[in-house]
């Protein structure tokens, strides 16, 4: 929804506008004294819906668990400069990190935010009533639902607080819910919005029926509830609006929004950021950091080649599979089609996350920081994926499974598969690595499926499968959270 971009500029061109005039007296003395808080907001549709607005604005700082995520597994190396080149990123990837990390601290803060929004227009839900509010409700339920699964996945336990803001001092009287209870309000949430959204936004970018329903059988995924997550996400096959799209330029700006898109974070180049604020930044910080760096040619701008991909991940696929190039750039190929040229970075692999590379556009301030690329949050693809491994993993219906899982082989110019059992299972697992490659999901699909310690090197098993709660907020608590295990 790249609207709620354009409203934010308003309301603070706005403010500055009142601030500039407001610097004298003669201004002040001819002004009514006007003040607005919590308690005085919320008496119109459109307070409810700027409000709304305020919680999707929180999504575009989402940028930070997509590159991490990916950083973690075994799909990406740090990459950077040197060593020294944000070192969060450095201890993610080599396993080393510890409750002093300002990246996972970013994790927690920015998700907590888009928490504390929600339910800020939660809290005041029932203040004004008008037509059309059951809608704005589902989609701040959904959203905070959205930021929830994000911060349960990261860190396990989290304090939850119902539909009420966090104040100062509850930070040593709420404990840490477990991670059943979180996930009970995530299901809650979603299915408030399944029953009163439609498959259809109102404006592009906004949370749908189709969006909850994927959301809600990840959810169940996650937990292993296979009958569950099943049943929303074959219902979401057969009743929903999605099809596969052109592989080719579903990461383009084209692609963005199309038929395959079940929720994008939207994305726009159209206003400056900085490095003192990444997370007010319009754009899709996490393009320009895995960029190529120095990088000088055709297609594509320069940043700073973090979460390169590894040889392996390259290796994975076959040439007869069409999503090697749009997913991996080799960048010798590149330089040696193209004539570009380019910068060796930290852990350099030759490889580049193809998905998200910065492309050459008109976009305001540093390029590094205000890339318009959306975030293709969920894929018609994932679902139809998520939809096998519950259908397989849940003793449900193989035939089903594979079914969905050719659907996407197809598409990627393989062949069909005939396996049933556990022989299917790993095939869905690598076809999963292979779709989804560059978009933040595989340190948590190894974790959740048992597979990480095997897989990712320095992975400590009952360790590492959560990241550990930031020290700055285990010591505010005052003894009231405990730590992560290992940590």
């Amino acid at each position: 929804m790249k609207r709620y971009n354009n409203i934010f500029n308003k309301m603070l061109l706005l403010l500055l506008l009142a601030f500039s005039f407001g610097c004298t007296e003669d201004y002040l003395d001819e002004t009514e004294e006007y003040t607005i808080d919590s308690e005085n907001y919320f008496n119109s549709e459109e307070d409810y819906y700027n409000a709304m607005i305020g919680v999707y604005d929180i999504l575009q700082s989402t940028y930070v668990n997509v590159l991490l995520g990916e950083i973690a597994s075994d799909n990406t190396l740090s990459g950077g400069e040197s060593a020294n080149d944000v070192i969060g990123f450095q201890q993610v990837d080599e396993m080393t990190h510890t409750p002093v990390n300002d990246n996972l601290d970013d994790v927690w803060d920015w998700n907590f935010a888009g928490v504390q929004r929600a339910n800020y227009v939660l809290e005041f839900q029932d203040k004004t009533d008008f037509e059309g509010r059951e809608m704005i409700i589902a989609e701040v339920r959904f959203l905070r639902a959205y930021f929830t699964f994000e911060l349960v996945k990261w860190f396990g336990p989290i304090p939850i607080k119902g539909d009420e803001r966090f104040v100062l001092g509850d930070e040593t009287s709420v404990p840490r819910a477990s991670t059943e209870e979180v996930y009970a309000q995530i299901e809650s949430d979603l299915q408030f919005a399944i029953d009163n959204l439609n498959y259809t936004a109102p404006e592009t970018g906004r949370a749908t029926k189709g969006a909850a329903m994927a959301l809600l059988g990840k959810a169940h995924l996650y937990q292993e509830e296979f009958d569950e997550a099943a049943n929303v996400l074959t219902d979401l096959i057969e009743n929903g609006p999605y099809a596969l799209a052109d592989f080719d330029t579903l990461f383009l700006q084209e692609g963005e929004n199309n038929e395959e898109s079940v929720f994008e974070v939207q994305y726009t180049g159209e206003e400056g950021a900085g490095f003192g604020c990444l997370q007010c930044s319009e754009g899709n910080v996490a393009v320009g950091f895995q960029g190529i760096r120095n990088y000088s040619g055709p297609v594509f701008e320069p940043g700073f080649s973090f979460n390169v991909p590894t040889q392996e991940a390259y290796d994975m696929f076959t040439e007869d599979d069409i999503r090697r190039e749009p997913s991996i750039l080799d960048i010798e190929a590149w330089a040696a089609e193209t004539g570009a040229t380019y910068a060796e970075g930290y852990k350099h692999t030759g490889y580049f996350n193809r998905k998200y590379l910065p492309r050459e556009n008109d976009n305001v301030g540093d390029a590094n920081l205000t890339q318009p690329n959306n975030y293709r949050s969920i894929r018609y693809a994932d679902v139809l994926l998520m939809a096998a491994e519950a259908l397989n993993r849940g003793g449900i219906d193989d035939s089903e499974a594979r079914t969905y899982l050719n659907v996407v082989r197809e598409r990627a110019g393989l062949d069909s598969v005939d396996a049933a059992g556990n022989a299917l299972t790993e095939i869905i697992y690598e076809e999963r690595r292979k779709e989804l490659v560059g978009e933040g999901h595989r340190f948590f699909d190894l974790v959740r499926t048992g597979r990480a310690a095997d897989n990712i090197e320095g992975f400590t098993a009952g360790k590492n499968e959560l990241f550990p709660i930031p020290l700055e907020e285990i010591e505010f608590s005052q003894g009231n959270w405990e730590q992560n295990p290992g940590y």
